[in-house]
């Protein structure tokens, strides 16, 4: 429902004190690093919620379905400290829109005046356009899936100053999976000082006027970012903008730290993998196939694959990992292999890492004589596990092939072939125990798991699990009519000539109509996986992905992917903001480091707050805590702070034991002007947009004056609805042939 109009009280901020006298540093504001996040569990308001808590923003969230919430006053936002400083508890607010029907008009009165007083940035997560925020009202009201629109050069020079321009809305023209609207701001009023300024610019489907989608809104001594467009976390065109706007409401200084990370195995390299059988449907030598199903021919790289690989990556200035198993390369005549004398010859091009020697099995041994294969036990009924010195040689021969051969890799790294060892359900509940102490002999500290399956790290003996994201692009194919063909069989149904598996589990795999095997990979399977695999890494997610040696040969799907991938993540990111490639180790000890920040802001037992232009961050001596801020940030011993990335500063400071300090530039947006006096004259403002949501499951109905509109999947948990959940993208589990 619509609020009446609120009266806004006068605020007077008043600072008379010299600059560089005791009673002028008593006088700055203290201002904490912790954002206000009042939500009433619309998607748009949880998303960047979720942005916050994926980045480490501290945050303090309301909820106005809550009973038990607090009154929001002028106390709870704010008090005065011990010397007369006066403490802002939130460094910005978040707000479902500029003034949401759950918030009384005191509460929102109070919010006013706190971020007039304390220079206080807003987000208005949705709101409908109008004069409360500086807006006329719309002229379209609709959808903009498929469309592309422009972050402009204020946005870009501001908060977004990660973006090239270009945002594109996921989805095709016409879709329900967005809706909005677009308005053209409002005429500045000298007198009273507002302005809109636009971010975000679109136009109507079909039409050439172009309007807002998203801006600055300064007026009454304080300042709104209000977007016009509905949005869910998972959607491509919020996470083109996620940081930004956490960016932008914390003015670049928060507590935090925020990548886009992209990091590719190929696993099996040396290796052939066997080839899936159109006419089976099932992949021959892997046990789901029937005794009278012709072999097919094993898929293996041949060296003008390595070559095009190493070429590609020049041209698209990206390094892949080379997950090795070195009796592949044995087996195929050592020396006179020709693929083994190409890659060794290139060795230096790419990162490698261990995949074990031969890729065998490494959990419990394996009863085929059933499909699918089940775990053999002993005449007790107990597990029969591989046994340690088969896992201890599979981990030290591979890692001695790569010394006898010159590969650079990272001994403490393993990833076993087809994650086996660790539990694999359903048919292996438990770690083999044999595997676990073999891990902790041979002084593996980092281990590859599947996130599919594991998406958390966990301990494994004496390592850290590494989770790695599947890339739908199947171990057992090479060329794109094998992948259209086993895509069609797991994602159709029975009666469309598929295996049925997706009416089997509805929850974890959507069902499709079969895909045409000339035209399904380019235009259906790939866009797909370009968008999946772009919406983990702009999640600020280090978990690398993955795909197999048969995906670099005959149609070289895997670069197709890859390639398609980067395309579209620089399409809207600017070269101040490249993805993060990195070894295991590095993205096990970014997962570790994420997590063990999440248990410190649990615990709550960090602080950190802004006065003036010094940074403060109190806590127990050795604790980790990531900071971003703005490019120009120095140290204690006046060292330049972090490293630069999305034109600014970020990274992990130790605490010692007393306070640790860092250096804000002198000259930031950000900084309040405290040295004037500032005088807010009464207003009075409307209730602000007249809109309301209804969550139903995972669908929102979206009610305005402009109309009604029903979007099924946008409150969904997961991400967009154009693909199957992440967990239905489990790689079948596979073997591998030595040699070639």
């Amino acid at each position: 429902m619509r609020l009446s109009l609120i009266a806004v009280l006068v605020c007077v901020v008043s600072v008379t004190a010299l600059p560089g006298s005791s009673q002028a540093a008593a006088a700055t504001p203290r201002i904490d690093l912790n954002v206000l996040v009042v939500t009433d569990g619309t998607p748009w308001v949880q998303a960047i919620s979720q942005q916050l808590a994926s980045e480490g923003v501290p945050t303090t969230v309301v909820d106005l379905s809550s009973p038990s919430r607090p009154v929001i006053t002028g106390a709870f936002l704010s008090d005065t400290l011990a010397g007369g400083t006066p403490r802002a508890k939130f460094q910005g607010v978040v707000l479902p829109s500029d003034a949401p029907p759950g918030l009384s008009a005191a509460e929102q009165a109070a919010i006013v005046a706190f971020e007039q007083s304390f220079d206080v940035r807003q987000v208005d997560a949705y709101v409908y356009p109008g004069a409360s925020v500086g807006l006329n009202p719309p002229f379209y009201a609709g959808s903009f899936d498929g469309s592309t629109t422009t972050a402009t050069a204020s946005a870009r020079s501001d908060a977004f100053r990660y973006l090239n321009g270009p945002v594109t809305f996921e989805g095709s023209p016409g879709g329900n999976g967005s809706y909005g609207y677009l308005a053209t701001p409002l005429p500045d009023n000298p007198t009273t000082g507002t302005h809109f300024e636009p971010y975000l610019t679109g136009s109507a489907p079909g039409a050439t006027g172009t309007g807002t989608l998203a801006g600055v809104y300064t007026g009454g001594g304080r300042q709104q970012l209000v977007l016009t467009f509905a949005y869910n976390y998972y959607q491509q065109q919020y996470r083109s903008l996620a940081h930004g706007i956490v960016d932008w409401v914390t003015k670049g200084v928060h507590l935090g730290y925020w990548r886009n990370y992209f990091t590719t195995h190929i696993d099996d390299i040396f290796s052939s993998d066997s080839r899936w059988s159109d006419v089976g449907k099932c992949t021959p030598g892997e046990g789901d196939c029937a005794a009278a199903v012709p072999a097919t021919t094993p898929i293996r790289m041949v060296p003008a694959d390595v070559t095009n690989a190493a070429s590609w990556q020049v041209q698209h200035n990206y390094t892949l990992d080379l997950l090795y198993n070195g009796d592949g390369s044995v087996q195929a005549g050592g020396s006179a292999d020709p693929l083994t004398g190409s890659l060794l010859a290139n060795k230096a091009l790419f990162r490698w890492l261990n995949h074990t020697y031969s890729h065998p099995f490494l959990g419990c041994v394996q009863d085929f004589t059933v499909i699918p294969w089940r775990c053999r036990t002993d005449a007790s009924g107990n597990t029969v596990w591989t046994d340690r010195a088969t896992v201890d040689n599979e981990i030290a021969a591979n890692i001695q092939f790569a010394r006898s051969n010159g590969l650079p890799i990272r001994a403490n790294e393993l990833v076993s072939g087809e994650h086996s060892g660790t539990r694999i359900l359903p048919q292996q509940t438990a770690d083999n125990p044999n595997f676990v102490n073999a891990v902790t002999q041979n002084g593996i500290g980092w281990l590859g798991l599947d996130a599919s399956r594991e998406p958390a790290q966990r301990q494994i003996g004496s390592a850290l699990g590494v989770p790695r994201h599947p890339i739908n692009v199947f171990f057992n194919v090479a060329t794109a009519r094998e992948e259209v063909s086993e895509y069609n069989w797991i994602y159709t149904s029975k009666a469309d000539g598929g295996s049925g598996i997706c009416e089997a589990n509805p929850t974890t795999t959507t069902c499709i109509a079969p895909l045409d095997p000339a035209t399904g990979w380019s235009q259906y399977i790939l866009p797909l996986q370009v968008q999946i695999t772009l919406g983990y890494v702009l999640s600020n997610d280090p978990r690398p992905f993955y795909m197999h040696q048969s995906n670099l040969t005959e149609d070289r799907l895997a670069l197709q992917a890859i390639g398609g991938i980067l395309a579209a993540y620089r399409r809207t990111f600017a070269t101040n903001t490249p993805v993060v490639s990195q070894t295991m180790t590095d993205a096990g000890t970014a997962l570790r480091r994420q997590a063990v920040w999440a248990q410190t802001l649990s615990a709550r037992t960090v602080s950190g707050y802004v006065q003036g232009n010094t940074m403060t961050l109190t806590g127990p001596a050795g604790t980790n805590v990531p900071v971003t801020a703005p490019a120009g940030t120095t140290d204690g011993w006046a060292r330049t702070f972090g490293s630069a990335y999305a034109g600014e500063q970020s990274g992990y400071v130790t605490l010692g034991s007393s306070a640790t300090t860092l250096k804000l530039p002198a000259r930031r947006a950000s900084e309040p002007l405290l040295s004037l006096r500032i005088t807010i004259p009464l207003t009075v403002r409307s209730a602000g947009s007249p809109v309301t949501a209804t969550v139903n499951g995972a669908a929102v109905t979206i009610t305005s004056p402009a109309g009604r509109a029903t979007l099924p999947r946008l409150a969904a948990t997961g991400p967009s609805p154009v693909q199957p959940p992440p967990r239905a993208l489990r790689q079948p589990q596979h073997r591998t042939t030595a040699g070639g």
